[in-house]
């Protein structure tokens, strides 16, 4: 739903861009999250419960717990981030918003029986 590219990202990036998602699509009733520093922090937690959405932390050392986003992560590297060389994080940004754009809208998904994502949530409203 959206990427983010920078060194690191501080909970606040995160909550910037979870809010976006919100407000686009709507609020879940959880995230899964690793264990990472921007998702166990205070203030996310703090906005998870005002939001009345629940973190499911998956067990320290076990990113099959949260197959879907390892999965998707190794798509993102092997699709594109190994593959250039950056000269600046705004290139990467502006690469990420474009290959975002074409993996939801134009590439089919074999896991969703060849239809892009697009097209599956317009089949699911």
């Amino acid at each position: 739903l959206d990427i983010e590219v920078d060194f690191s990202l501080p909970t606040e990036r995160v909550i910037r861009s979870l809010d976006q998602i919100i407000e686009w699509r709507g609020k879940p009733r959880s995230i899964r999250c690793d264990n990472g520093p921007e998702y166990i922090s205070n203030k996310l937690a703090v906005w998870a419960e005002n939001q009345g959405i629940k973190l499911v932390f998956i067990q320290p050392g076990n990113p099959q717990q949260n197959a879907y986003v390892e999965r998707y992560n190794r798509t993102v590297r092997y699709d594109w981030l190994a593959q250039y060389l950056f000269d600046t994080l705004e290139d990467v940004q502006n690469y990420a918003t474009r290959w975002l754009w074409h993996y939801n809208n134009e590439r089919p998904n074999m896991g969703l029986g060849g239809i892009t994502p697009q097209q599956k949530l317009a089949m699911a409203a």
